[in-house]
């Protein structure tokens, strides 16, 4: 995160912020993505599952859960933000919001995903 008052970074943050309300039964759209990134939570969940065995969806922190959803969504759906930006950001995020471990679990479950998605040579 270059600087908080970043339109992507504040974009970012509402689009986590309306995840977490999302999953604690706020049902109204609170983003401007955040109907899309909703309408995907299936295939966003599966691939944190995929990505991180060791913890079901329904034992993640919500902060966490939202930070990786809204991270995932971006790197599906975003072809002109670089990955490194992407994990960066959810890292700063999580810093900010997260426990004491979240950053290090949010890096490694990204880290996991971009490298599934890497074209072999």
């Amino acid at each position: 995160m270059k600087n908080k008052y970043d339109p992507r970074h504040i974009r970012r943050l509402k689009n986590m912020q309306a995840l977490f309300a999302w999953d604690c039964g706020n049902q109204e759209p609170v983003s401007k993505d955040s109907p899309q990134i909703i309408e995907d939570i299936k295939n966003i969940d599966s691939v944190i599952s995929a990505n991180a065995p060791k913890w079901p969806i329904d034992k993640i922190n919500k902060v966490d859960l939202a930070i990786l959803r809204q991270a995932i969504w971006e790197l599906k759906s975003s072809d002109k933000t670089p990955p490194k930006v992407i994990i960066d950001e959810a890292i700063e995020l999580a810093k900010e919001f997260g426990s004491q471990a979240s950053s290090s679990f949010i890096n490694g479950v990204l880290g996991a995903v971009i490298k599934q998605n890497e074209p072999t040579t």
